[in-house]
């Protein structure tokens, strides 16, 4: 599912307007971005938790060389399903 199948649902089942479902999509999704940016975490009931997770540094390897590297700290997002939607992933 894409960002425009998403404004074609509000669009379609909610009644929105085009320009309105695809300002609502942008304004929800502008919203999530600079919530996680602040290092905030998401949680949407029903739906999941988006976390951010600071990685340390470590120790790695190249696969092709087989030369060991340092990998570089650095900030992530991970999902976390709630148990409704594991259980429908299922």
């Amino acid at each position: 599912m894409t960002k425009v199948d998403l404004i074609d649902v509000l669009f379609d089942n909610v009644g929105l307007l085009r320009n309105e479902a695809e300002d609502l999509v942008e304004t929800i999704l502008q919203t999530m971005k600079q919530t996680l940016a602040g290092g905030e975490s998401i949680k949407i009931s029903g739906f999941g938790t988006f976390n951010v997770r600071k990685k340390r540094s470590r120790r790695g390897r190249n696969p092709k060389t087989g030369e060991d590297i340092e990998i570089t700290p650095r900030v992530v997002v991970t999902f976390h399903p709630s148990n409704g939607l594991k259980s429908m992933v299922e």
